[in-house]
């Protein structure tokens, strides 16, 4: 936990403090904010206020007293729900705003923890309940020059891999045949041999099943790739390292001599709308201009509505990338959510713009990488369908 970077950000924004709450693990992100251990017995409630200046408040139960040992501040004790009330009142009587991992109507739901009946308490004692979203875009995905270049480490694996795995299919093809689960093992086996780690296996879907944006091959019903068919390679991980940062590309291939005009239409309108999103907040990094995720998604979503396939597009245009796959920064998205969190500098996200019909989905996905006054895609960018 760095402290005086909290209390600095909670001047910044004018807020008094910053409450963070927990019980049986339900609020992860206060353990990854704070740094502290998973594997706590937590059964009972513990409550840690950072304020804006001075000594940080911890209360906790009798019978789970040591908890936040590790965290500086003044430590409070509870046994009844009197006390617990009580002590509650004492820690935020000097505050009016408090941050807490809180979003109106659930609208960024990746970081509402906190329990409705919480904020009935704390709005009780007179509080005012800020969302901590933009705190935790700050706190959680912020890289270190350390972090960047393990994401720069798990590019270099994957962009491999992947340029491979196209010619696997090839190969496969033409000597006797491949599956969508088998070119996703091809994978897991080349992320074991070069320390890799990923939340879940790859996307390899062929045809009617490249347009569902999450499939999931599987072993118990195998789908061949053949001759003629679009296949959709969806590929992300980490290495196998400390805070490591996740790479996630999407690449598109063709099984034969050439795609389909409708096929290579699509990918035009798409990879256009890719670049689009790309440029939009490079414009924004050099000049100094705060952007938001929203406006991201809006330029790359228009531009496909302006192809008439706007219907088609149905998911957000990018995701938070940092220790997790989808991390708790800013989404490039006025799709699912109206996303006002800020791009921050130091982070990265994804631009995937896709068009998904029922015979066949396309979606072109790059890592942006934003720096103070500049942005930069991370790793290649697919300008037409690979033909395998």
């Amino acid at each position: 936990m760095n402290l005086p970077a909290i209390q600095q950000a909670l001047r910044e924004r004018n807020i008094g403090a910053w409450l963070f709450y927990d019980h049986h693990h339900r609020d992860p992100i206060s353990y990854r904010v704070l740094g502290l251990p998973d594997g706590l017995m937590v059964t009972r409630r513990w409550y840690y206020l950072i304020p804006a200046e001075g000594e940080p408040v911890k209360l906790v139960h009798k019978i789970e007293s040591g908890h936040l040992d590790s965290l500086p501040g003044a430590k409070k004790q509870y046994a009844g729900w009197q006390e617990l009330f009580d002590g509650l009142k004492q820690m935020l009587a000097p505050y009016r705003d408090v941050a807490m991992q809180y979003s109106p109507n659930n609208f960024v739901f990746t970081i509402s923890m906190v329990d409705a009946g919480t904020v009935d308490m704390i709005r009780g004692l007179g509080k005012n309940i800020i969302s901590a979203a933009d705190l935790i875009a700050q706190f959680e995905t912020t890289l270190t020059e350390e972090q960047i270049k393990s994401h720069f480490a798990a590019r270099d694996v994957i962009d491999a891999v992947t340029a491979e795995a196209f010619k696997e299919i090839g190969r496969r093809v033409r000597s006797g045949g491949a599956h969508e689960h088998e070119i996703q093992q091809f994978f897991m086996e080349a992320f074991q041999r070069e320390n890799m780690v990923t939340d879940d296996p790859p996307i390899v879907a062929v045809n009617a099943n490249s347009g569902n944006p999450h499939y999931d091959p599987s072993a118990s019903r195998p789908v061949p790739i053949r001759e003629g068919d679009l296949v959709l390679l969806d590929v992300w991980a980490k290495k196998n390292t400390p805070g490591a940062v996740y790479y996630d590309i999407t690449w598109m291939g063709f099984v034969g001599k050439a795609p389909s005009d409708r096929q290579r239409e699509l990918f035009k309108i798409v990879s256009e709308a890719r670049d689009i999103g790309v440029k939009t907040v490079q414009n924004a990094a050099a000049a100094g201009k705060p952007i938001a995720g929203w406006e991201v998604d809006r330029a790359v979503r228009d531009h496909i509505k302006q192809a008439k396939y706007g219907e088609y597009f149905i998911h957000r245009t990018g995701h938070s990338i940092a220790t997790e796959v989808h991390a708790n920064g800013a989404n490039m998205d006025d799709l699912e959510i109206h996303d006002e969190r800020r791009i921050l500098p130091n982070t990265c996200f994804s631009i995937e713009p896709g068009i998904y019909l029922p015979e066949f989905g396309v979606r072109s996905e790059v890592n942006v990488l934003v720096r103070p006054g500049s942005a930069e895609v991370t790793g290649k960018i697919q300008r037409e369908i690979v033909t395998i």
